[in-house]
């Protein structure tokens, strides 16, 4: 089971949504610029994650590489439906129609992310 990342990490998780595959170093480049890490503090971060089961690494010429396991309708879905659901108590439909100004999701995603968001939802056991 995939945990759900950290705020962090979400800022990690744009940066794979948006340009794809990447090693620590082009990760590090990406950073927002608040996040001033040395190459070793990224590579653990991302070590991290995948640990978490949020990235996969491949060897690409000798080079790591990472990649986001989940796309980011299905990461911020679970997201957000725990932070409504669990922490705001919300009941009944959850629309996506609220995120319709965000800058990193088409309106596919945005349809995904409703269908995500309303899903049945699963009784622990």
């Amino acid at each position: 089971m995939i945990q759900p990342p950290s705020d962090t990490e979400l800022e990690v998780l744009k940066i794979f949504w948006r340009d794809g595959a990447a090693s620590a170093r082009e990760v590090q480049d990406a950073l927002p610029g608040g996040l001033d890490w040395t190459a070793s503090t990224t590579r653990t971060v991302l070590e991290r994650m995948r640990a978490k089961g949020l990235l996969e690494r491949r060897s690409v010429h000798g080079l790591a590489v990472y990649e986001a396991v989940q796309g980011k309708a299905d990461v911020l879905g679970g997201v957000l439906r725990r932070v409504m659901r669990q922490v705001l108590e919300v009941e009944g439909p959850l629309p996506a129609s609220a995120f319709a100004g965000s800058q990193i999701l088409s309106a596919a995603e945005l349809a995904e992310l409703e269908a995500l968001l309303n899903a049945e939802e699963e009784l622990p056991k």
